[in-house]
């Protein structure tokens, strides 16, 4: 008769379980640049490119998020968030 055995699990390494420990202790994890610079959008009318640097948002992740539907750029260096009413 054969024992069946329950998979192991792989062992993590002491410094993931830390990671997964300081994470869970700050409250989750942050928000992605994407999250943060789609709310970041969504509380203004209107924002520069310049607001976006000076939070953190690189440049190109600008002209991905407008492909992906989430910014709609209003004028050279002026987005606005896509669900918002224009201005």
């Amino acid at each position: 008769m054969a024992v069946e055995s329950s998979p192991q699990l792989p062992k993590r390494r002491k410094r993931d379980r830390d990671r997964e420990e300081r994470i869970r202790l700050a409250g989750g994890s942050k928000p992605s640049l994407r999250e943060k610079a789609y709310a970041f959008a969504r509380e203004r009318a209107t924002v520069r490119t310049y607001d976006f640097t000076a939070i953190g948002i690189p440049r190109h992740y600008l002209a991905w998020m407008c492909e992906e539907g989430l910014l709609v750029k209003v004028g050279y260096g002026v987005y606005r968030a896509a669900d918002r009413e224009a201005a």
